[in-house]
């Protein structure tokens, strides 16, 4: 769910970007609407840190394919996450 909060987030930034002239107003709205998904994203990220930690409390170290899997993800999850932000960036200028 994570990936689908920054794509609906990058979604409306870019959306926010290419009606801030026309309709400022809806433009607004629309980014508005991305910073919520932001939101979104990093209250699912406290999440799966809370999840791990608590694994790590009960099991120790998670398998090494399971941390694979996961900063693999993360990784993906940052990059597509840096570029909504800049995206909204672009809107703020």
């Amino acid at each position: 769910m994570i990936e689908d909060e920054i794509a609906d987030s990058t979604k409306y930034a870019k959306c926010a970007v290419e009606k801030k002239d026309e309709y400022p107003q809806l433009a607004k709205t629309l980014y508005d609407i991305s910073t919520d998904e932001m939101r979104h994203m990093n209250l699912l990220h406290g999440e799966v840190v809370n999840l791990i930690e608590q694994y790590r409390r009960e099991h120790g170290d998670p398998p090494a394919d399971m941390q694979a899997v996961y900063d693999y993800l993360h990784e993906r999850q940052i990059e597509k996450a840096n570029d909504a932000k800049r995206w909204q960036e672009m809107y703020r200028v």
